[in-house]
């Protein structure tokens, strides 16, 4: 098999694009769609985004130290991509794609309403790394879509219909191969013979 050699770029894919929501005090909030977006840590919770210093986001960020994560859907993918390549100087996103604010828990702002999930973020640490500034952020709140609560009380988050981000392309999440664990996973073995027995005492 034919293989070449390119230089350096990041080429890890597919990744959560998420539009992330942002505000200053006293001004309407904005939306940045942001491809380098990743968990961190556990405990406590903590997740990283990557913004150019040139975004318009990027100085509300840094002057309100928190911000809001939404996981996007295939339903929100318009939205998403229109949030990436417009500018909050020039637009209301919010007014121009008929988003509703979602109230936050423990920051001042909101998330998106039809975003199955919103992740309210409290910035601690901004690292200055070259065309990106990774902003790594505790997680404060969290505020889910109660529709996909079974009775149990389990969300299937799996079920709203995620979307990716696959090297300048967007997809919905596809058949499931598989789950945590699987592969060292006991099945019980069921022994024929205690079976049939089973059945003929009833």
């Amino acid at each position: 098999m034919a293989r070449q050699f390119w230089k350096p770029g990041n080429m890890l894919y597919p990744l959560p694009a998420v539009m992330v929501s942002c505000k200053r005090k006293d001004e309407r909030p904005n939306i940045i769609t942001v491809a380098w977006a990743g968990t961190i840590c556990t405990n406590p919770a903590m997740l990283s985004i990557s913004v150019r210093p040139e975004r318009y986001s990027y100085d509300i960020i840094r002057e309100s130290k928190e911000f809001v994560v939404n996981l996007v859907t295939e339903e929100l993918i318009f939205a998403a991509d229109y949030c990436g390549v417009k500018s909050g100087r020039d637009v209301d996103k919010f007014k121009e794609l008929k988003l509703d604010e979602a109230d936050s828990l423990k920051v001042s702002t909101p998330g998106i309403e039809q975003s199955p999930v919103n992740i309210e973020c409290k910035v601690r640490e901004i690292k200055e790394l070259g065309s990106h500034h990774m902003f790594i952020a505790e997680v404060v709140s969290v505020n889910i879509e109660e529709q996909y609560l079974d009775s149990a009380g389990k969300f299937n988050l799996n079920q709203s219909g995620l979307a990716v981000y696959s090297h300048g392309e967007y997809f919905g999440l596809g058949r499931k191969c598989g789950s945590f664990g699987y592969s060292v996973r006991k099945h019980k073995k069921v022994n024929k013979n205690t079976k049939h027995k089973n059945k003929k005492d009833n």
